[in-house]
């Protein structure tokens, strides 16, 4: 299936607009605690750990809405929007949401 941000697909038509899709991973607290215990990962700013957890995170939400459009019968995607959240609980739990969201398409030739 074709996903993408864009809000049409270069050389197809789309001949159906079947609805709004979406998908969502969130992580729990214990991730956080294991990315601050593994903060040597941390290099140049950047924390290995925790991008792997996002990308993790990405491709669950994105594989929910892919499902979610295969149902409707959907060759496409289009308009997908990703948004990340953090959500805290008191002094030291939380949780990061992301969300994927985009319009499910019948395409033509």
């Amino acid at each position: 299936m074709i996903i993408t941000t864009t809000p049409s697909i270069e050389g197809r038509r789309i001949i159906q607009y079947l609805g709004l899709v979406d998908g969502e991973a969130i992580l729990g607290a214990n991730i956080f605690a294991d990315m601050f215990a593994g903060i040597r990962n941390v290099i140049g700013g950047r924390s290995g750990a925790y991008e792997k957890e996002l990308r993790k995170a990405k491709a669950i939400a994105l594989k929910e809405m892919e499902h979610e459009a295969s149902q409707l019968g959907a060759d496409a995607i289009i308009g997908v929007d990703l948004d990340y959240e953090t959500i805290t609980f008191g002094q030291n739990g939380g949780m990061l949401m992301v969300a994927a969201s985009g319009t499910a398409v019948k395409l033509g030739s």
